[in-house]
């Protein structure tokens, strides 16, 4: 078999839907290997005898109601002669599957955090490491003792050939020995968090960290030898059979490998983040990245893809952009650049990367020892700003896209304009009522808008004067004030946000509270201050739409689908009398309502729907009518849901419903309404009661003494698309925040690290994002305890892709202060 020495790709499989976060080398069948992704699978891949050289899918499983994270394979037994796959997940769980069936032959619970890391030994013991800061060991489905003693969490364990012997590498940067289920050594050297670790033999192994170094350890404590080519964090690591040479991934978009103690060759992808790898057993190296592929390499030419494949993998390496900030190259001053001429010089080593200016764009090259050349590995850009968009004109105006909608089979064929900048929700709603077609459509239409403009997401730059949370002018109920953009519901009423409506640019400006508007905000303003307007954020944020005429005029004229609540440009609340009457019509008899609850609950809407109303003082009746009334049945409650939203705000009915007596009951029945298979309109709306049960004393005493199950059922929404509900979720993590920062609750303050850590994984809008981070920030902020537990959790790394963005520039300043926080 013929070797060139160097490794090229072998195949490339697209087998996943999102990042490829675990692999390993399968006993079973023969040339095997295991991933795991968080798209919620771990999938068997199989060498096929195709002319690609590529794999075939053998096996998919499914089990964990969250992120998979880690895989790891438990050796043959008796009664499992063909081993066993054990995944570890978001969900804290520990699955165990079978080659047999798709589901979980059994799912090991115990830890409370995600499960990161896994590792198997002999007698089908099994070592997990998990973000609760613990390790712990199984055995024949039963924990059989917890590893204690790292202050952050476990990131990487393995298990050593000598009986008994076992490794956790921590993100309080320290590797632990343990024996017995004692730590019997502690190994210290690394400067960030330890992220993998690797066996060399019974007496040596590898550990690799944020802190872009490799270190080889003697298990007596001596580190002897430290390895530096990586230009970011590394996570993962194999070795080879020889027990020397070794391959490593990273967050540089890398794989490297490694032979007699130097990198010996550098693989870039098309990938920021090349999260593992592992080595099969004919020598070539599987790798997974957060583009969902899975890339096998080899250094056997008679595996290696097709002249056209390989060209074609260079070609869409050539095409990838790099941001300088998480590259290795450097400060760039495009004026001091050479010119292509640059590249008629030989490289020094391989993996060499090299700038050229090619008129106003910088390109990066990487020098291959085994072709003698030059290779372009993508354009380096500015930042996530740079952006490029093909507009439509439809009736005289842009769009970024003009859809071609057929609702009636037979029927004419109709133009649907929209602008990724809008909510789809709100173009459906519109698109209806311009052509005159059911509202029974806004669902389909909607849906068809999301689903042709995934991934798209491009926003208007931030108006001057713009509440961070809202995108725009500040809130103020009853306000007459008439200046664009102020005084309006900035999240349903109407005078809403409009890009491109915000204040004369030409104006002044400066940095005012992002909070609450009142002044001129500008990033450029913010880098001439010290001054951290983000966080810590204490004060209550709510959702106050309350605009009582629309709500009891004439927008009850029309019958909306209930997603259309969903709107975040409009809120269609149907609570008036006559829509109430409409529901109770409907409603099961024991539900039903009588004329004077009706009556009752319309007096109850005006009196908390502002400030200056004048209607009369609230009646205890009234309070328990609404109570009575929230219980209708769930396809029909959302309207009084927006009713309880509003009134919780009200002291008199914040204190009857959160109060002692009742406050219980009212968290459960909005807990039963967020559960993760019911409605989304009834999810969105009773987290925003939630948040706005905070507006109050005894709401806030109600919270706080519910919070880990409040924030437990919370946080299974992040998974639900919805980035109305994301907002929602992330508005209630930043209330708890806000409660929590004076208080030294160190293990409230770690749920909320936890819950806004998870949904960032998740969270796709970008103010939901905003609001998740100014989470961080008040939880960190003054609190040197909880800025390590943040740092054992990895927030620094999993935020970093933010501090980049500038549409809307809140985010990237308010992560850059996080970043700073956590130095």
């Amino acid at each position: 078999m013929a070797s060139s020495n160097s490794y090229k790709l072998r195949c490339s499989i697209p087998g996943h839907e999102m990042d490829v976060r675990g692999l390993a080398t399968a006993v079973f069948p023969e040339g095997a290997f295991v991933s795991v992704s968080r798209d919620r699978t771990g999938r068997v891949w199989v060498p096929n005898s195709s002319p690609d050289r590529g794999f075939t899918e053998m096996h998919c499983m499914s089990g964990h109601s969250n992120f998979v994270s880690c895989v790891c394979i438990i050796a043959p037994s008796e009664t499992y002669p063909r081993g066993l796959i054990a995944t570890g997940g978001n969900d804290n769980n520990i699955c165990v599957f079978t080659l047999d069936q798709p589901q979980p032959l059994f799912t090991l619970k115990g830890h409370k955090n995600t499960v990161c890391t896994l590792s198997s030994g002999k007698f089908g013991t099994l070592l997990s490491g998990s973000w609760d800061t613990t390790a712990k060991v199984w055995l024949n489905e039963k924990c059989m003792m917890t590893l204690q003693g790292h202050s952050a969490a476990v990131w990487a364990v393995i298990i050593l050939p000598e009986q008994g012997l076992m490794l956790s590498g921590s993100a309080d940067k320290t590797i632990k020995l343990w024996k017995a289920g004692r730590c019997e050594k502690t190994f210290t050297g690394h400067e960030d968090c330890v992220r993998g670790l690797a066996v060399i033999s019974n007496t040596e192994f590898f550990s690799c960290s944020n802190d872009t170094s490799i270190r080889r350890w003697l298990v007596t404590g001596e580190c002897v030898q430290v390895y530096y080519s990586h230009t970011n964090f590394i996570y993962s690591l194999a070795v080879f059979p020889n027990g020397q040479d070794f391959v490593s991934t990273g967050e540089d978009r890398t794989l490297r490998i490694w032979r007699n103690g130097e990198c010996s060759q550098t693989i870039r992808l098309p990938a920021q983040s090349v999260w593992c790898c592992c080595i099969l057993p004919n020598g070539d190296i599987a790798v997974g990245a957060s583009d969902g592929i899975i890339r096998v390499f080899t250094e056997s030419e008679d595996r290696m893809a097709s002249v056209e494949d390989l060209q074609a993998f260079e070609d869409e390496l050539s095409k990838a952009t790099i941001d300088p900030k998480t590259g290795d190259l450097g400060d760039i001053k495009v004026e001091d650049l050479p010119g292509r001429e640059h590249l008629n010089e030989p490289g020094n080593r391989d993996g060499q990367t090299r700038l050229i200016k090619d008129g106003q764009k910088v390109e990066a090259y990487q020098w291959s020892v085994s072709d003698g050349r030059w290779m372009k590995i993508g354009d380096v850009v500015g930042g996530s700003n740079q952006q490029t968009s093909k507009s439509v004109m439809y009736e005289g105006k842009e769009y970024d896209y003009v859809f071609t909608i057929d609702v009636n089979e037979g029927g004419p064929s109709m133009k649907l304009p929209y602008n990724v900048s809008e909510d789809p929700w709100l173009t459906a709603h519109n698109f209806l009522q311009k052509n005159d077609l059911s509202p029974m459509f806004l669902d389909q239409v909607a849906n068809f808008i999301i689903e042709n403009t995934k991934g798209h997401v491009v926003g208007p730059a931030q108006p001057a004067g713009g509440d961070p949370f809202t995108g725009g002018a500040r809130y103020i109920p009853g306000s007459a004030d008439d200046r664009p953009g102020f005084g309006a519901d900035p999240f349903t009423g109407s005078g809403r946000y409009i890009p491109g409506s915000g204040p004369n640019p030409g104006a002044s400006v400066g940095v005012a509270d992002p909070f609450t508007g009142g002044g001129a905000y500008s990033s450029a303003a913010l880098r001439r201050t010290t001054t951290n307007i983000y966080f810590p954020k204490t004060d209550g944020v709510t959702f106050e739409q309350a605009n009582a005429s629309q709500i009891i005029g004439s927008v009850f004229q029309n019958v909306f689908s209930p997603a259309s609540l969903l709107c975040l440009g409009q809120s269609f609340v149907l609570s008036s009398a006559a829509k109430l009457k409409e529901l109770n019509g409907g409603a099961p008899q024991e539900h039903r309502l009588s004329e004077e609850i009706l009556e009752n609950l319309e007096s109850l809407l005006l009196s908390v729907s502002g400030p200056n109303s004048s209607e009369p003082p609230l009646t205890i009746q009234q309070i328990n009518l609404l109570w009575k009334a929230s219980h209708w049945p769930d396809d029909i409650v959302f309207p009084v849901l927006d009713i309880m939203r509003l009134a919780v705000r009200h002291p008199q009915v914040n204190e009857t419903l959160c109060g002692e007596a009742e406050g219980v009951q009212l968290c459960n029945h909005l807990l039963s309404l967020m559960r993760p298979e019911g409605r989304p309109a009834n999810q969105m709306l009773a987290l925003r009661t939630l948040c706005n049960c905070f507006s109050g004393r005894h709401g806030r005493a109600l919270l706080m003494a519910q919070r880990e199950t409040v924030l437990s059922r919370a946080a299974d929404l992040a998974t639900v698309c919805n980035k109305n509900i994301h907002v929602a979720l992330a508005t209630l993590v930043l209330n708890y925040a806000g409660c929590l920062h004076s208080q030294p609750d160190l293990e409230a303050k770690a749920q909320c690290l936890s819950v806004a850590s998870r949904a960032l994984e998740t969270v796709q809008d970008r103010e939901a994002v905003f609001r998740l981070l100014v989470a961080l920030g008040t939880t960190v902020a003054s609190d040197q305890t909880a800025k390590d537990l943040a740092r054992s959790l990895g927030v620094n790394s999993q935020i970093s892709k933010y501090s980049s963005v500038s549409d809307p520039a809140k985010v990237g300043e308010c992560c850059q202060l996080i970043l700073k926080e956590l130095q």
